[in-house]
Order: structure tokens, then C-alpha cells, then sequence
């Protein structure tokens, strides 16, 4: 069974700092493109990090120079290391991947299908509220 679990949501003062992690089981994760969604409180869904199989990365425009994606194939697990958080950061953070190989999760059930179809699986999300 496929699973992507997130963690390390929660309150940040604004400009402070916050890791997010993704621990994922029951796929081959070297061959998996992983990223990081975000669904504002207002329900604008923003693509905040991708790291392609082949190690290439990309970044959200709302969060360059503030945000670090990695990987660590060992723990099968992404982090999503962010900085100088402002209250635009606020929103649930889900992570998700996309491979070959397995029947795709239900699109249903996914929070940004009209504005990024096509993805696999995805975790239930992880909240994450900057205060001021």
C-alpha cells in the first residue's frame, strides 16, 4: 500500500522557520517524482517544491529563496525546509508523488485536481499557520 504521511506543521512566528517531512512507503522512491503542494485558507493551490527522480528541483514562485527541498532515499523521505515565514505561508502543506508502475489514487479525493491533475498519491496534508 502506498503511503505518504507529512509532519512538522504547526504555528511559526512570522519570520521564523519550519521543516516539513514526508515519509512515504510501498513504492520504489528512487524512481518517484516527489513535490510539495500548498492549499491556502482561501483554497489557492500552490506547487511549492518538486524534486525529480533525476534530482532535478523546482520551486514555487512565492517561496524561491526561502525554501530547500531534499531527499534522503535511505529513510524514503522528502523535507521541505522552509524560512522568513510570512502569513501568505499559511495553508495546508501535502505532499505527493508520481511514478509508474501502481494504479494512480483516486483524483477525487485530491485537493488541487482542477489546477494540477495528473499526480499519483498524496498525503492528508499537514497545517502549518504563521502568526505574527
Amino acid at each position: 500500500e502506498v503511503q505518504l504521511v507529512e509532519s512538522g506543521g504547526g504555528s511559526v512566528q512570522a519570520g521564523g522557520s519550519l521543516t516539513l517531512t514526508c515519509t512515504t512507503s510501498g513504492f520504489t522512491f528512487d524512481d518517484a517524482d516527489m513535490a510539495w503542494f500548498r492549499v491556502t485558507p482561501g483554497k489557492k493551490c500552490e506547487l511549492i517544491a518538486n524534486i525529480a527522480s533525476d534530482g532535478r528541483i523546482t520551486y514555487g514562485n512565492s517561496v524561491k529563496g526561502r525554501c530547500t527541498i531534499s531527499q534522503d532515499s535511505a529513510q524514503n523521505t522528502v523535507t521541505l525546509q522552509m524560512n522568513n515565514l510570512k502569513s501568505d505561508d499559511t495553508g495546508v502543506y501535502y505532499c505527493t508523488a508520481d511514478f509508474d508502475g501502481l494504479p494512480p489514487k483516486d483524483a477525487g479525493t485530491w485537493a488541487c485536481a482542477a489546477e494540477f491533475s495528473g499526480l499519483d498519491y498524496w498525503g492528508e496534508g499537514t497545517l502549518v499557520t504563521i502568526v505574527s
